[in-house]
């Protein structure tokens, strides 16, 4: 199936003879596989008489091995898949494994993708970019502190040199451009919490996506603000290089020495909002992030900080 998408991934018409001679099968068995095509990947595909085949719209297919070459020069294994349940969950089977790690693993399609708070990540086939970094970390958990806004830093920085200029974060894990969610982050932990343990950094970003009706929160994409198909190897690429460079920081320097890159790059610096905890709603302004990345927020004059997990952040009055 991935042969026959490569053929098409450039928008334009081919005849389903031409197809048939590239793959060594006959036109009708070219024609069944589009069909199935259309009915496991949700691909839209046009047929027209003397013209032939095209897809309603370019694809940005990976391309296996310009992705591993590039991350060997990183030190990282790279496994791609066309489909997936969960590229995190994949990642965390590969680190309880014993397989040589880091490891990234990357995938034309999520069937159960997830983001935080145990939502579903919409994922369409090769529209946006799957991606899940599998790490060793010694020391324990202690070690991780600030690990996810340093991530996000990562994702901001690699949005703006594609052009994404207004793209910033919200606190703890998601980046926005013009109030809508671009891209989020997913850190897993497993192993033993007070020496080694891995965990899974797990990337989503909207890359070439341009409707969903599954999505349940305002949501945007680069096809969608820059007005054409970007190349998603270029992106992961990019990514991986940025993310690589902070994670060699945060291993020497910790959260605390880009603290102030971060909430620089924070777009509810000195905004009223309401942290949600459970039941518990808590209001004030926020401040900033401490040294570990826990929020910190003007609570009626007083300082008070909030970690991650399972809250919510909105702005007040939204």
């Amino acid at each position: 199936m991935h042969t026959l998408l490569k053929l098409l991934e450039d928008g334009a018409f081919h005849s389903g003879e031409d197809l048939g001679i590239a793959l060594g099968v006959s036109r009708s068995a070219v024609w069944k596989k589009l069909q199935q095509a259309q009915a496991d990947l949700g691909i839209e595909i046009y047929k027209v008489r003397g013209r032939g085949y095209r897809l309603a719209s370019p694809l940005s297919l990976l391309d296996d091995e310009a992705l591993r070459r590039e991350h060997i020069g990183l030190g990282w294994a790279c496994r791609i898949h066309e489909t997936i349940d969960s590229t995190n969950a994949e990642a965390m089977r590969v680190a309880n494994s014993g397989a040589e790690l880091p490891s990234l693993i990357l995938s034309e399609q999520q069937t159960a993708g997830r983001g935080r708070r145990g939502r579903q990540w919409i994922s369409p086939f090769a529209e946006n970019l799957y991606y899940s970094l599998a790490l060793r970390m010694d020391g324990g958990t202690r070690r991780l502190d600030g690990l996810s806004l340093l991530v996000g830093l990562a994702v901001v920085d690699t949005l703006r040199e594609l052009g994404i200029r207004s793209a910033g974060l919200k606190w703890p894990n998601d980046i926005l451009v013009g109030g809508k969610k671009l891209a989020g982050v997913l850190l897993e932990l497993t192993g033993d919490p007070a020496n080694v343990c891995h965990v899974v950094i797990g990337i989503g970003i909207n890359i070439n996506m341009r409707e969903s009706i599954n999505v349940d929160q305002a949501w945007t994409s680069l096809a969608l603000e820059l007005g054409h198909v970007h190349d998603r190897n270029k992106v992961a690429c990019a990514l991986s290089r940025n993310l690589s460079a902070y994670l060699a920081g945060h291993q020497e320097k910790g959260f605390a020495a880009y603290r102030r890159d971060w909430e620089d790059k924070h777009l509810w610096q000195g905004l009223a909002v309401a942290l949600t905890a459970g039941a518990k709603i808590t209001r004030g302004i926020v401040m900033g992030v401490g040294d570990d990345g826990a929020l910190r927020l003007d609570v009626g004059g007083r300082e008070e900080y909030f970690s991650g997990g399972e809250v919510s952040l909105r702005l007040q009055g939204n």
